[in-house]
């Protein structure tokens, strides 16, 4: 849930650093689109999809400093509390709703993905992989996980929800969702070989079968 900082060059152009699951994201999403960022931070991923991708919409966040950052930097925020659902908004009114590192977060992680896909044509969502191997390993020596996807240890952890790639993917079929791709990292890379074990941080694009 850990998101970089908002930097810019000498031509105020942002650029996305520490986070190749952003850069996925922006890869998928059309020029001129609208998007609702759940859990938006400090706005950054907004700010350069309206940058380079003309894209319009909204952030929603909790967080007082976070809300405010996005307030100075121009990004359209709404501070709301996002287990309280989304019924602000109508049915199809974005192209794209994005939930990035923060579904492992949620009380209610099946509502939200259902409501994504309520009020977005395609929903968006990345996550770390419970099921690569070093979170395994730590396993069956009789510990949680901690790694760089995992950072907190199991008395301060803000994941109640962890799952793998074959979870999600298990999810989608049982609920009609249709996965239209799937990128899985480790490292910043792209892993194809053994995704589920060898890859720690999984981005997904999807919507409701027809």
């Amino acid at each position: 849930m850990n998101r970089p900082e908002l930097k810019t060059s000498r031509a105020s152009s942002i650029t996305l650093t520490g986070r190749p699951d952003f850069e996925a994201i922006a890869g998928w999403v059309k020029p001129g689109s609208s998007v609702l960022d759940l859990g938006c931070g400090d706005g950054l991923l907004l700010k350069y999809l309206h940058e380079h991708h003309k894209a319009r919409g909204y952030g929603i966040e909790i967080s007082d400093a976070n809300v405010l950052a996005c307030v100075q930097t121009g990004v359209n925020v709404i501070q709301s509390d996002l287990e309280r659902g989304l019924a602000g908004f109508d049915a199809g009114t974005f192209d794209y709703v994005i939930l990035s590192q923060t579904l492992q977060a949620m009380r209610h992680a099946e509502e939200i993905v259902l409501e994504m896909l309520r009020v977005g044509r395609q929903g968006i969502v990345t996550f770390p992989n419970f099921g690569h191997w070093e979170a395994r390993l730590q396993i069956l020596g009789g510990r949680m996980p901690v790694s760089s996807d995992l950072p907190y240890q199991w008395y301060d952890t803000p994941n109640i929800h962890l799952c793998t790639v074959h979870d999600f993917e298990a999810f989608c079929k049982s609920h009609a969702i249709k996965i239209l791709e799937r990128i899985v990292l480790h490292g910043g890379r792209k892993v194809s070989l053994l995704p589920n074990l060898l890859g720690s941080l999984a981005v997904f694009r999807f919507e409701k079968e027809i």
